[in-house]
């Protein structure tokens, strides 16, 4: 995020204004927690229209999912 001068709010602002996930990969980490760790990519743009690509993964925690987006976030080509 820093080294593309992206702050919080602009992730956070893209995540909101997405309307699909754009694609489904597997966790290649040697520390997933699971045997089938899947990350989601979504692209979409912040307020100001700047297309952010962000990566973040689905974990369900008392019957309620969370989507955790900080793993990472990069401006979109």
């Amino acid at each position: 995020m820093e080294a593309d001068g992206l702050t919080e709010l602009d992730v956070a602002e893209s995540i909101l204004n997405a309307v699909a996930i754009y694609k489904r990969v597997r966790s290649g980490s040697s520390h997933r927690t699971s045997a089938r760790e899947y990350l989601y990519i979504i692209q979409s743009s912040n307020l100001t229209g700047l297309p952010i690509y962000t990566k973040g993964k689905l974990v369900k925690e008392a019957n309620q999912e969370s989507y955790y987006f900080l793993i990472s976030s990069k401006r979109a080509l």
